[in-house]
């Protein structure tokens, strides 16, 4: 299986199941249109009007040499819908911090932060044996990683605290090694904050939409007022004191900034280099809804972002954006091209009560509920389930180009629009397919042009 497509008159091909990349002429175009299905003679016939039979019989060779290297129309590596991937150890655990919030976002996938329950906060001693259940569950694998989330985590700031000094040495009495992340949105990111995350390494990920209307109408305060006024103050002194390191500015985009780039752009020029936004996942009828129509303005938006991103980088401004930093050269492992997140078996879920679920997306919908941090999974069946839900028990990822790179897509988005893990959500498929294209794009031409 091969993919061609064009962006900005590079013609690029991509060999799906070697990863290959090859940057190729219009002819190339045209004959790998036709290779497995015509003769050499009947590719002759068809372009000889335009190009001369030397050109045409050096294309032929030149794809015929790198289908022998297994560069193009290469084998699929696995063909085994069997396979059932992962180690058996937990990796890595969400602790549901807070299920509460101090914004009332629009389109918060948690219900205010409520996860469809009533207000909570998760005790000390529940995070404690969430450490332990981790250090249990990881067996012999030595880095192991935990993060904060809510609802808005920083609301419980003091058992972050503890459970980072409880984790950290619990990690070392055990030979492992802990790393943190935190999800906030920025209100109570205070100088005591700032410095206890700055002193134990903690990643974070900053929760800022782009330009101010934009942000203040989907990400208001309770009593409506906007919070871009609240929380680029703390951002800006936050980045500023890790020297641009270990953060990424994480925005939603949706029916109403379409021109999501202008967003993306806005937060450069603030000062931020680590950038993400992601579409909103939501139910049609929400006015911010992503809607089938917008395909053809975003798809275009993201060809915007990625020569805008370029033009930064000739100026010596290099922009990391999450979503296009692919490794071109090795990439992820067979597992991760496969199953992505792990969510589910390596990478579950914690609840304020001490509850498992596959994944922060899941936690509430009680039909996936694990287990408990007290008496560990009980339902191993559900974990068995999502270790066999990659893309090749999939079959709208099994034709598709892109299934090395989106790794079957989100399972939570799958379950809550189509009813099962095993059937993506399309249109964020379609979304995830032009990001991936625009992603390759831009690496190649970024290579492109450091080597003039």
């Amino acid at each position: 299986m091969i993919h061609k497509f064009t962006i900005d008159q590079i013609n690029i091909v991509l060999d799906v199941n070697s990863g290959a990349l090859h940057v190729v002429d219009d002819l190339t175009m045209l004959v790998l249109e036709d290779y497995l299905s015509l003769s050499i003679e009947d590719i002759l016939n068809k372009h000889r009007d335009i190009y001369s039979e030397q050109e045409i019989t050096g294309v032929c060779d030149e794809i015929n040499e790198l289908r022998k290297e297994g560069l193009l129309f290469s084998e699929d590596p696995l063909q085994n819908n069997d396979y059932l991937p992962g180690e058996g150890v937990v990796k890595a655990l969400c602790l549901h911090l807070a299920h509460d919030c101090n914004m009332r976002c629009r389109y918060c996938f948690a219900g205010q932060g409520k996860f469809g329950g009533s207000s909570d906060l998760m005790p000390l001693n529940v995070g404690k044996k969430a450490m332990e259940f981790l250090i249990k569950s990881s067996g012999s694998r030595r880095n192991i990683e935990v993060d904060f989330f809510g609802g808005e985590p920083l609301m419980n700031f003091k058992v972050l605290q503890d459970l980072v000094y409880y984790g950290e040495g619990l990690a070392s009495a055990n030979g492992k090694i802990i790393k943190f992340t935190v999800t906030t949105n920025g209100l109570l990111l205070n100088k005591e904050v700032e410095d206890f995350l700055n002193c134990h390494d903690i990643s974070t990920v900053l929760s800022l939409d782009g330009r101010p209307d934009l942000h203040n109408y989907m990400r208001p305060m309770p009593n409506g007022e906007g919070s871009y006024k609240y929380v680029l103050p703390n951002f800006q002194r936050f980045v500023n004191s890790r020297h641009q390191e270990d953060y990424y500015i994480r925005g939603t985009y949706t029916h109403h900034n379409l021109d999501f780039s202008k967003d993306i752009f806005h937060l450069a020029g603030l000062g931020f280099n680590s950038l993400s936004i992601e579409p909103v996942v939501a139910e049609s009828g929400k006015d911010y809804a992503l809607q089938e129509e917008d395909l053809p303005v975003i798809e275009r938006e993201y060809e915007i972002l990625a020569q805008g991103l370029l033009e930064y980088a000739r100026k010596g401004n290099n922009i990391s954006f999450f979503h296009f930093n692919i490794d071109l050269d090795g990439g992820p492992c067979l597992a991760k091209r496969l199953t992505g997140c792990s969510a589910g078996y390596e990478y579950l879920a914690v609840a304020p009560n001490g509850d498992i679920y596959p994944c922060h997306q899941f936690v509430g919908r009680k039909n996936f509920l694990l287990g408990n941090v007290f008496d560990g999974i009980s339902k191993k069946e559900i974990a068995i389930d999502f270790r066999r839900a990659h893309v090749y028990n999939k079959p709208e990822c099994m034709d598709c180009w892109a299934k090395f790179y989106c790794s079957g897509g989100c399972h939570a988005n799958a379950e809550a629009f189509n009813g099962t893990i095993y059937k993506p959500y399309d249109l964020a498929c379609k979304l995830a397919r032009k990001r991936i294209e625009c992603a390759l794009y831009y690496n190649i031409k970024k290579g492109l042009d450091n080597s003039q």
